[in-house]
């Protein structure tokens, strides 16, 4: 019974040692002598492939006598409180000689801020503002959302921070200036355009900067001053802001009683489902209030002009129908307000083939730029503190 027992023992010591996993012992290896090291000749390396072009990049500038470059600008922070600031811009300059070969008098400098999900070049080449700069003799600015700061390079517009002037709107503020500087650009012709998210920036850089910007252009702009989070920014994208959009603007120019007034123009399509026409509506007024010291009423124009534009489909150019309503600063524009027949959440009059650009007219490109050409501001000249 002893000896089964043992027996018995060792077999069920045996099965659970088979159930273990097998460790089998490193082998040793052999120490090996070091090899001699032979010195080879020192070769050059052939220099690494510039990147080519993205066909919006490419599409942007393509066939333009002027210069299309890429750069990087940084605002440098000051060591305790805020941190450097680095952003991405493209900068178009139209060719630099006048008709009689002299050098052209200084430029005037349009800066153009993208919509979510673009590129600075997919809406250098979507809105084909560099096109007109060229033929116009002024300079395109694009700075560029960086995909770190926000997955699909949306503008930050909605926070409090943002709508005080802190954030992206200090950095592209400091921008503009050296871009100024550096290129010798007209300081007193320097204008603001965007579309959806970057048109609601544009906005926030005029306003907390009226002395660096002459006038704004805005296509497809949510309204002003009424949100602080993403959930807020979409409510008012799609309804609007209720009655809190007039004193958002009461509210902006009883805190600057000098502020100069902003010229402004407002481009929006009458079916857009991203961003709804009621913005395009409370966007105006709010305008309205803020200019409201530098708007002319007479006995011959008591209320703003409306004029109204039909449809033409056939010819070179077709186009929906749009009605524009214009106050006036004397005999000046101060505020447009334009509203497109048919036309979804793209820019007017656009490139085909690039992403929130529709080809049928209004040309928007053109509307903001005569705007534009209108205005111009004694410029109060800021420092950037930069590095590029």
């Amino acid at each position: 019974m002893r000896r089964m027992g043992k027996a018995q023992q060792a077999q069920g010591l045996r099965l659970f040692e088979s159930l273990l996993p097998k460790v089998t012992p490193a082998a040793k290896t052999p120490r090996r002598r070091r090899p001699r090291v032979k010195l080879k000749p020192v070769v050059a390396r052939p220099a690494k492939k510039a990147r080519r072009p993205t066909p919006a990049q490419a599409r942007a500038a393509a066939g333009l006598p002027g210069t299309w470059r890429k750069a990087w600008f940084t605002l440098p922070g000051d060591g305790l409180l805020t941190d450097s600031r680095r952003m991405l811009y493209w900068l178009y300059l139209p060719a630099a000689a006048g008709a009689s070969g002299t050098p052209a008098a200084p430029r005037p400098l349009v800066v153009m801020l993208h919509g979510c999900q673009q590129t600075a070049a997919d809406f250098a080449a979507g809105s084909r503002m560099n096109e007109l700069a060229e033929r116009k003799g002024f300079a395109v600015l694009y700075p560029q959302q960086s995909s770190a700061a926000d997955a699909h390079r949306c503008w930050h517009w909605y926070k409090r921070a943002t709508q005080n002037g802190e954030g992206d709107v200090g950095v592209i503020a400091a921008m503009i200036s050296q871009v100024q500087q550096k290129h010798g650009l007209d300081a007193s012709r320097t204008y603001v355009a965007g579309l959806s998210a970057g048109a609601a920036l544009a906005a926030i850089v005029a306003l907390r900067h009226p002395g660096l910007i002459a006038a704004v252009g805005m296509h497809s702009a949510p309204v002003f001053g009424t949100t602080h989070s993403p959930f807020s920014a979409y409510r008012a994208m799609q309804h609007g802001s209720g009655s809190s959009y007039g004193e958002a603007a009461r509210s902006f120019a009883s805190d600057q009683p000098e502020f100069p007034g902003m010229p402004a123009i407002l481009i929006h399509g009458d079916n857009d489902a991203v961003v709804r026409r009621v913005n395009a509506e409370q966007l105006a007024e709010q305008f309205e209030i803020i200019n409201s010291p530098v708007i002319t009423q007479s006995a011959s124009r008591p209320e703003p002009v409306v004029r109204r534009y039909p449809e033409r489909r056939s010819g070179r150019r077709p186009r929906h129908a749009y009605q524009t309503t214009t106050w006036y600063a004397g005999r000046k524009p101060q505020l447009v307000k334009c509203n497109v027949d048919a036309l979804g959440h793209a820019w007017s009059g656009g490139d085909a083939s690039m992403e929130y650009s529709e080809p049928e007219g209004p040309d928007a490109t053109l509307m903001m730029w005569t705007f534009f050409s209108y205005h111009r501001r004694n410029a109060v000249v800021e420092k950037p503190d930069a590095a590029e």
